[in-house]
């Protein structure tokens, strides 16, 4: 049991490691690897496994201490199996909008977990050319600029016509991202209402009005109010959010906890390398949001 402990704990170490030398030290819950390190040294030099399994404890304590255990476990899986459950599936086609879920901006660039958001993003737009993008992501203290920014920086330069890109760049967490980009989504369905209405109203302006001499429309009386107003057609919205595979669970339940019930998921690849820590990271995200009625 001991040698175990310990080649667990130099995993634990090495996984540290590696992710402060190629993630870098701002990587978000990467002390849990330290903290895992220290308790599997610990149980292996013995000074943890003897007490337990010792006589030095109630038994009450290590039956405890065992329950503990096992229940973390079970949490644990279900969790990842509820995270992996709509990763593989197809994606959805025509949505109207997909909110594009930010990541870290480095200095010398966007992080490989945006840009590999960003690529999945710029893919759908080419297979759905009517998709409008909200790039979703505020400034953090760490961040030379906005990530809305930067990623659409990105997507222009790669050829995405502007007009189909807003940015919302208030947001510092999930669920600023999804509520804030309601907020956006919401502005803009006003904006286009208003415009095909107005247009509307123009085309059946120059129908009613006959031409004048020169060919254009010339006004004359005995039109009355009614007679341009025009309904816009309401059709069901379809909203997406795109975001990396790990994340895309957290991402769906809480737009349907914050207003938007019919959001479908779209996933983007991650680095395999980074996925034991994203996991971990992204079952104690989960378990918090739960717990604060965010999802």
């Amino acid at each position: 049991m001991s040698w175990i402990l310990g080649i667990s704990g130099a995993l634990c170490l090495i996984y540290f490691v590696a992710i402060m030398v190629f993630s870098g030290p701002g990587t978000s819950f990467a002390f849990i690897w330290l903290v895992m390190a220290l308790v599997f040294g610990l149980a292996a030099s013995g000074k943890i496994v003897g007490r337990l399994s010792g006589s030095g404890l109630p038994l009450s304590v290590r039956v405890s201490a065992a329950t503990l255990f096992v229940t973390g476990l079970v949490v644990f899986v279900i969790v990842e199996i509820l995270i992996f459950t709509g990763v593989a599936q197809t994606d959805p086609k025509g949505l109207d909008y997909v909110i594009v879920l930010g990541a870290k901006v480095q200095t010398e660039g966007i992080s490989k977990s945006l840009k590999m958001r960003l690529d999945k993003a710029i893919q759908y737009g080419e297979d759905n050319p009517d998709t409008i993008f909200v790039l979703s992501g505020g400034k953090g203290e760490d961040e030379p600029v906005a990530e809305a920014e930067a990623m659409y920086d990105y997507m222009v330069y790669n050829g995405v016509p502007k007009e189909r890109l807003l940015m919302e760049l208030q947001s510092t967490s999930t669920v600023e991202n999804i509520a804030y980009s309601r907020l956006v989504i919401e502005n803009d369905l006003a904006r286009r209402k208003e415009e095909e209405i107005r247009q509307r109203r123009r085309e059946r302006l120059e129908q009613m009005i006959p031409a004048g001499p020169e060919g254009r429309p010339r006004l004359f009386g005995g039109i009355g109010p009614g007679d341009l107003a025009i309904e816009a057609p309401d059709k069901p919205v379809q909203i997406g959010v795109l975001t990396s595979n790990f994340h895309l669970f957290r991402a769906v339940q809480i737009g349907r906890k914050w207003g938007i019930p019919d959001i479908q998921g779209i996933a983007a690849p991650s680095e395999l390398w980074m996925m034991p820590h994203f996991c971990v990271r992204e079952c104690a995200a989960i378990l918090k949001d739960k717990l604060m009625g965010n999802m």
